[in-house]
């Protein structure tokens, strides 16, 4: 029985792949699961041009065990093991004559203003013509263990700044917001989370739209999956992805890229 579960599990990482995601109708996924304010920011998608930078950033998601020592673009070590390596994966396959150099800056248990510490050296200096942020869930969940008194304002106003630094600097850079996502009922996360937790992921949106950005609605993709597979399975603690859930969160960024 065993033999049989881990041979299904391994099929149904293997059918979830960037190459074939016929088995999780992604775009049902997406397109039933958001509101169409979501939709409105969902549609936006982004022109890759020849010699273009792209960066990810964020927090212990988008880190994903990268190796910090090792910052040369399209580096496997420097990417991580999560949905940035995935999609750089992506990114290289499909478009092999534009020359994509790929980065990844997320670090773990970074906040918002975390990001703002690091921003000239982590993205300003990279000057990124594609820049994907995902981040909030630090902003609240550390709320939770004490170790941060940021409220929702906090994290609107240093995200709003940080947008406001980078367009500044940056005017022509074509952003990509994730929205912060938490699995309720898998180890981490539980009622105490909501509804406190969802004004993080509506202000996400609504940033997202301010600023003209593709947006991901990871919630929405991950309360729709559930339909597929039970939470523990697309992430072992209800924030951190497990393979298939790193898969589909690469797949669904992927879809914020004009083919």
């Amino acid at each position: 029985m065993e033999q049989q579960s881990n041979s299904n599990r391994r099929n149904f990482i293997r059918n979830v792949s960037l190459g074939s995601l016929a088995a999780l109708s992604l775009p049902n996924i997406v397109s039933a699961a958001v509101t169409p304010a979501e939709n409105t920011a969902r549609a936006k998608k982004v022109t890759l041009k020849k010699d273009a930078v792209i960066l990810f950033q964020g927090d212990s998601i988008t880190d994903a065990g990268r190796k910090r020592d090792q910052s040369e673009a399209n580096n496997p070590g420097a990417l991580g093991n999560g949905y940035a390596y995935l999609a750089a994966a992506a990114l290289l396959r499909e478009f092999p004559d534009k020359n994509l150099r790929i980065y990844n800056k997320g670090i773990s248990g970074n906040k918002v203003y975390q990001l703002a510490e690091r921003w000239d050296a982590d993205c300003l200096q990279l000057k990124p013509d594609v820049l994907s942020i995902l981040i909030g869930v630090n902003d609240f969940w550390h709320k939770l263990n004490g170790n941060y008194n940021g409220t929702i304002k906090t994290y609107r106003d240093d995200f709003t700044k940080l947008l406001d630094r980078t367009k500044q600097a940056l005017p022509d850079v074509q952003l990509i917001i994730g929205e912060p996502f938490a699995v309720n009922g898998v180890k981490a996360v539980d009622d105490k989370w909501f509804p406190e937790f969802n004004e993080y992921r509506v202000a996400a949106r609504e940033i997202a739209l301010k600023y003209d950005a593709a947006f991901i609605p990871y919630q929405a993709i991950y309360d729709k999956a559930q339909k597929t597979a039970p939470g523990s399975y697309w992430t072992g603690d209800g924030v951190h992805p497990a393979i298939p859930g790193a898969s589909l969160m690469a797949a669904s960024w992927m879809e914020t890229i004009k083919k």
